[in-house]
Formats: C-alpha cells, structure tokens, sequence
C-alpha cells in the first residue's frame, strides 16, 4: 500500500503540559507514542502526565474557580470568549483533520469539516450565555420574593475518548466555560492531539490562567482527577466498564458526574419498509469511523420472513464499500485506531462464528492491504439476541442481523440490552415510527435511519450512561440550581 501524502504532527510543544496557562515541564520523561492507524508507525510522542502533574493541574484549576476572575463574569462576557475560541478553532482545519485522521482512522474527506464543527459547538454555546435563563423570579410559599438562580458547578474533569476527541472535548468544554466552570482535559493517550490544539487556542486568546488545562495520562493517573476531592464534576466518555468504575467512585464522595458510555443500539425494519433501501441506509452509516461510534446501530432486527432478503441485500452493500488509506479520496472506509481495538474486534468475530451465528461477509482483514489497523466490513445472520456478538458493544463496523416473529417480539429484543444509546425504526409510516419509537428505551430514535443531534440532547438510558451532552440540557450537568428568598427583593438580581 502506498501512503499518499506525508503526514506530520500539528502539535506545538507535545512534551509540555498546559497547566495554569502556560507550557509546563512535566515531572518526568515519560511519555507516550501516537500511532498512525494506517502506517502503524509513531508520527507523535507527547508527554506522560504522573501524580505530581495531575496534582498541579487540580490546584491550578482550584485557584482560578476560587480566586480567579472567571466565575465572577457574567455569562454575556464568557460568551465573549467562546467566540473567539471559535474563531481561532476555525483556524485549524487543516491541523484538526489531518490529526483526525491519522489517529482514529477516520476519512480525511470526513475529518476535513471536524473544525467547523468545533467552532460550531463553542458559538452555540456562546449563544446560551446569551439566552438561558440564569434567575427565575418566583414568589415563596409565604409569599415572599424568590430567585432560582443557576452557578458554576466548580471544578471540572473532562475525561476525552480517543474515536472523536475533538467533538466530545468540545461539547464537555463549550458547556463547562460558559456554565463559569474551570477545567482539566486528560487527553487520551491514543489521541491527544486536539486537546493540545485547545490548548494551544487558550494561550493564543489569553484565556485568564487556570481556566482550562491539559494533560495526557494513563488510567491509573487518571484515576487520581476522579478521587481529587478538589474535582466538583468529572465528565467522562467511553466505556461502560470504565463508567461504572468511574461513577461509583463519584458516588463514594458524592462527585457530580455524567457518563457518556456504550451503546449496542438496535435498528428495527418494519415490514412495510423496503429491505434495499434499509439495506443501503445502514451501509451508509456503519462504515462511519470505521464503526467506532457508541452510537452505531449494531443489531439490525427484521422479520424472520424477511430475514434472508435483507441480509442478502445488507451483505452486497457492504462488499462495495472500498476500504483504504483514509488520506485517499477514493476510500470509503479506514482502519480502526489501534492494535489492540482490531484485536478485540477480530476476537469477537471469531466468538460470533463459535457460537453458531452465520458468516453472511466480511471477518477478515482486507487482502490488498498488508499493514495497517484495517477490517472488512462485516455482517453476521441468523444472530441469537444472547450471543456475545448481540451482548458486547464491537466498536467495529460489525453488525448483527436478528429475526424476529413480530412487531411486538422485535421492540422486545431491541430492548434486550444493558445499553439503551441510540436506535432506530424503518418504516414509510411516521405515525408507527412514533408509536414504536415512544416504546423503545433509548436515548435517541432515528427514523429510517442513523440518526442523532447533540444539539438537542445526546445520551443513554440504563447502563448506556447519566445525564446528556450537548444543547440545554448539556448544560445543566455544569451548573447548581441555588434558592433565594428574601424578605425584600433586591434590585441587583439579573
């Protein structure tokens, strides 16, 4: 395979850590390689955060909440400043895409918009400072004058995933800026180069000291920004497992926390929809990231008469789609992000095939390309809900179809899960999709396809996550609700 274009580090000072507003020395010269997904060779080595750099960190940020100017501005003058974060992430596009893409595997021609989409969700943010309610008045029980008024969280951990760093870092940042929270990113170790481009962006609009800081540590140094009694809020995407992990020690010390986990979302096809096009919509979207999306809709339930048509249908779509170097223009599907995910994914395949479901494409690495993190575009038939490949969220463009006897048996199945992230209902009829969709338990229900909008609200039922992300409601996690009751009103309230 020949590699299409050089591919350097955007990164400006990748063995420092932005602490207190400046480029700082860490601790130790430990550090971390970043692979490229498609040459398997390092383009990027950036500093090891230990305990004495989160330490340094945590009180960094302590002190600009406590002391600091950021908290007292009103949330007019920090939309200010997401504004011009906005403007300097628009700057970046280039530097953002190429990081996209040599770190997670994702398409160049995909990654090219990932900027803008970063600005976008600081600018949408920007707005709320402007327009969200920050004091209801109200009357008290004794019918004195009262405010309800929301304030900053505190401090905050964003704990960023490594598939789409850029736009969960965003959606956690944007919403804890504006809220008048300060903030440590810990970058994935996998990935870290967009929450270094943050930093580089709060040094360059001279963001007060403190208000936002980033580092790069492994799980166990992590572990020490969840314990941190002086962390208020830890905000974290990616695993279950780890979530779990996550909230029970935010529990222990009764930490704000919102979860942003797993999913093994189902999509369900009607039978008055054509099996082609559900066939051709989901091709569309299971290729995105290379599957490695919470959200993917991973469990594809259709009548058992109709079972065989729409694998068929599934399986020659899927055998079309051209997987390659992401930085080609002609590709259609990149590698997954690292060894050790196309490990698990090839695990898993071998554990579907053992249990007894039916090979329908796909399983195998791609014969054209001999080195590189790549899978082919796989889907299994005649899957059991309770096999592992049904159970176990892949992260890998795997999909499950299962049979059903029925309407009613196919909303059972899809509610069969731990997870309850995304899903969807394929039908010509909107009124079905309502009435089907109202009795799925999801986060969010999609119409006749892969669908999802983080500036309404994104997020899980059951073990798929707490809270949402994105728009108003991903505001609320950042902020406390106070009541005010006076004895007389006074007029300095907003």
């Amino acid at each position: 395979m020949t590699i299409s274009a050089p591919r350097p580090s955007h990164v400006r000072h990748p063995l420092q850590l932005f602490t207190g507003g400046a480029w700082v020395e860490p601790s130790s010269a430990s550090t971390f390689d970043v692979v490229d997904s498609t040459t398997e060779e390092a383009f990027l080595t950036v500093a090891e955060a230990q305990a004495p750099d989160i330490d340094r960190a945590v009180a960094a940020a302590r002190a600009a909440f406590d002391t600091g100017p950021w908290p007292r501005l009103s949330p007019t003058e920090r939309a200010v400043w997401l504004g011009k974060i906005a403007d300097a992430w628009e700057r970046r596009g280039d530097a953002l895409a190429d990081s996209w893409a040599l770190e997670s595997g994702v398409l160049r021609s995909m990654s090219v918009h990932s900027a803008k989409s970063v600005a976008g969700i600081f600018r949408d943010y920007a707005v709320l400072g402007e327009t969200f309610v920050w004091e209801e008045k109200h009357t008290s029980s004794m019918g004195l004058p009262a405010l309800l008024v929301r304030e900053p969280v505190g401090v905050v951990a964003a704990i960023i995933p490594w598939n789409a760093p850029h736009a969960l870092m965003a959606y956690k940042v944007a919403a804890a800026l504006v809220a008048g929270c300060t903030i440590i990113i810990k970058a994935s170790p996998e990935a870290p180069s967009s929450p270094y481009f943050m930093a580089e962006i709060c040094e360059e609009v001279g963001l007060p000291a403190g208000v936002v800081n980033v580092l790069t540590a492994e799980r166990q140094v992590s572990e020490l920004l969840v314990r941190d009694p002086r962390v208020d809020k830890v905000s974290f995407t990616g695993s279950t497992a780890a979530g779990r992990k996550i909230a029970a020690i935010c529990g222990d010390r009764i930490a704000r926390v919102t979860l942003e986990l797993g999913g093994k979302s189902p999509a369900i096809i009607l039978d008055d929809y054509d099996v082609g096009k559900a066939a051709a919509a989901i091709a569309r979207s299971a290729p995105v990231m290379t599957g490695q999306v919470c959200a993917s809709l991973t469990r594809i339930i259709v009548s058992d008469k109709r079972h065989d048509d729409f694998v068929d249908a599934l399986a020659a779509a899927f055998d079309a789609i051209k997987v390659g170097d992401p930085f080609d223009a002609t590709s259609q599907m990149g590698p997954l992000a690292m060894e050790r995910q196309r490990d698990r994914v090839e695990t898993l395949i071998a554990q579907g095939r053992a249990e007894g479901a039916r090979l329908a494409t796909g399983g195998g690495r791609p014969a054209h390309l001999n080195r590189g993190f790549f899978i082919e575009p796989t889907v299994f038939a005649g899957v059991d809900n309770n096999s592992t490949i049904a159970r176990e969220e892949i992260f890998g463009p795997v999909l499950s179809v299962i049979p059903a006897a029925s309407e009613a048996q196919a909303i059972e199945i899809a509610n069969d899960s731990i997870y309850g992230l995304n899903s969807s209902v394929f039908t010509d009829d909107p009124d079905r999709a309502y009435a089907v969709g109202r009795q799925l338990r999801a986060g969010t229900v999609g119409h006749n396809g892969f669908r999802t909008d983080f500036g309404i609200a994104f997020g899980g039922f059951k073990q798929s996550g707490l809270g949402r992300e994105g728009g108003v409601e991903g505001l609320h996690p950042y902020l406390e609700a106070k009541t005010m009751i006076f004895e007389t009103a006074p007029k300095t309230s907003q």
